[in-house]
């Protein structure tokens, strides 16, 4: 038996990238997706057409997740269409790097507001509808940033570090109507977002991973198969750290 059979999964920003390859991954085992991004564009419209090659019902929805009305409306969209919402994964982040005096309050506000206050939208959203099922999963994608801090990177740090003080607090708060809440805290995974870096700089990243190597969306997704699946039954309020060693 697949390990999601008949379940259903928000991912959030999954139109590309980490989140996309969570969508395929959970479809791979039986799950059905509702997934978000910013637009419905060519992008999300392919992840779509590949996720339903899986055999699984899905569905994508345009929704920023920043806006706690527009969350509101998308979810209650996704119980009418899917009749349920199993497991949530809060993917969807941004980045806007650069030297804090030389960071505005803009890129300050936007990062803080796609990474962490999307969590805490999509939680509440789902919180009823999970409360009445007695059950479900909570994945909440942090970074190593989050937990070890990054020049140059203090939105984002912050975002990612404010997204484990949540996790841990919904953990004990949902933990007794069966609930769990856990965190990812990927390292250096090659993307679109990575791939812009230089060979010089990237090279210098794997340098220093003892794997000697950058990760895969996959890896993050294989991770999120554990915590959203009965294997991960007794997990709760715990940050799993996809980095290759990087952060030990």
């Amino acid at each position: 038996m697949k390990l999601l059979e008949g379940k259903t999964a928000i991912v959030t920003g999954a139109a590309r990238g980490i989140g996309k390859a969570i969508a395929l991954r959970f479809a791979v085992e039986g799950c059905n997706i509702a997934f978000t991004d910013l637009e419905y564009n060519d992008a999300a419209k392919a992840t779509e057409k590949e996720v339903a090659q899986l055999g699984v019902k899905v569905k994508a929805y345009a929704s920023n997740a920043a806006k706690f009305d527009e969350t509101q409306q998308v979810v209650e969209e996704i119980v009418k269409e899917f009749g349920q919402v199993d497991i949530l994964v809060n993917n969807a982040g941004i980045t806007k790097d650069g030297a804090l005096k030389r960071m505005t309050e803009e890129q300050w506000d936007a990062v803080i507001a796609v990474n962490l206050k999307s969590v805490f939208n999509y939680t509440k959203a789902v919180q009823p509808i999970m409360w009445k099922q007695a059950g479900g999963s909570i994945i909440n994608m942090s970074s190593v940033v989050g937990v070890v801090g990054n020049k140059n990177q203090a939105n984002y740090s912050a975002s990612k570090a404010g997204i484990i003080g949540f996790t841990k607090s919904i953990a004990k708060e949902f933990g007794v109507r069966g609930i769990r809440s856990n965190a990812i805290a990927p390292g250096f995974i090659i993307t679109e977002m990575t791939g812009v870096l230089s060979d010089e700089v990237r090279k210098d990243w794997e340098s220093k991973i003892p794997l000697k190597r950058g990760g895969t969306p996959e890896d993050v997704a294989n991770t999120c198969v554990f915590l959203a699946s009965d294997l991960s039954s007794y997990v709760t309020g715990q940050v799993i750290h996809v980095c290759g060693g990087m952060n030990t």
